[in-house]
């Protein structure tokens, strides 16, 4: 009697543990009904029929990645290179991911090599050196449109690297020195150009502050000379002025007048002038005096 109670309590466990399903969190069961699909059993609990009811697959809602093989890629200028590329897909409908598509990863990976190369192949070796992020960005568009209908998006798609043979590796970095010489040689003449420049506009601003300044200097002395000159006229003719007051206050006859000629035409003539004019009342005061000279010397004759 025992035995029999053993037999029904494994048949109850059997029973209950083909029942009760624990789904877990981010992922789905695919539940088919005598081998049709039935339902997507969302995180927790499910009830299910035993012997009837069936899980066809457990789904994943995470973020995935995919490690695409490094493939050998010819370029539109005839040069094999090898590019690694990773893809981040996340699956949005359980139930295309597994009934449109026998195995959802290698019709990833196979679409990802067919268009890297569909891209790549349309391009030069530079372009695809300095162009990553375009060809990542075609390659998540195309990717994403096509695996669209498996129930998987694509969210990103990079590039990891870019492998060229190792000739092209040894012509790049002969290029890539050459490049930095002529770059370092550009920049010595540019510094020294610029330096050169700079002197001689230093020596300009120089000799035009020098030369501003000795003309300056002569402006300023002949200013001073020639208020030096003016100053000394007007103390002449203050003393000219003075004295012929002076005369002018004693009444002098032109015997007087004449001798004070004569006495000024000596001053005048004793100076440092080249050219002496003499006024027309000294003519006259010597001409007096050569006529009394005449008088004097016949009485002596006589």
């Amino acid at each position: 009697m025992l035995w029999v109670l053993l037999v029904l309590l494994v048949i109850v466990l059997v029973i209950a543990f083909n029942t009760i399903k624990i789904v877990r969190q981010s992922e789905v069961y695919i539940i088919e009904r005598l081998g049709k699909f039935h339902k997507v059993a969302d995180a927790g609990l499910t009830i299910i029929i035993p012997f009837v009811d069936h899980v066809r697959s457990v789904v994943s809602l995470k973020q995935q990645t995919m490690d695409i093989p490094p493939q050998g890629v010819i370029t539109q200028d005839n040069v094999t290179i090898t590019i690694d590329t990773v893809v981040f897909y996340k699956i949005t409908d359980p139930a295309k991911a597994v009934y449109e598509i026998q195995n959802l990863k290698k019709g990833i990976e196979y679409l990802a090599i067919t268009t890297i190369r569909d891209i790549v192949g349309k391009m030069d070796l530079d372009a695809t050196f300095s162009s990553r992020d375009a060809i990542n960005d075609r390659l998540r568009v195309i990717l994403d449109e096509a695996t669209d209908q498996w129930g998987c998006k694509v969210d990103r798609v990079e590039i990891k690297d870019i492998t060229p043979p190792a000739d092209i590796r040894d012509a790049m970095e002969k290029q890539m020195n050459a490049e930095r010489n002529k770059r370092a040689l550009i920049l010595q003449a540019e510094g020294e150009r610029q330096s050169a420049i700079t002197l001689a506009e230093g020596k300009k601003e120089a000799a035009i502050l020098e030369a501003e300044a000795d003309k300056e200097a002569k402006i300023r002395r002949a200013t001073g000379e020639a208020e030096a000159i003016i100053k000394v006229a007007d103390a002449k003719a203050q003393e000219i002025h003075v004295v012929y007051d002076a005369m002018m206050k004693a009444n002098p006859d032109d015997k007087l007048v004449q001798l004070k000629s004569l006495e000024a035409l000596k001053e005048v003539a004793n100076g440092s002038a080249n050219k002496v004019f003499i006024p027309f009342e000294a003519t006259k005061a010597l001409g007096s005096l050569g006529a009394i000279s005449e008088v004097v010397k016949d009485k002596k004759n006589d």
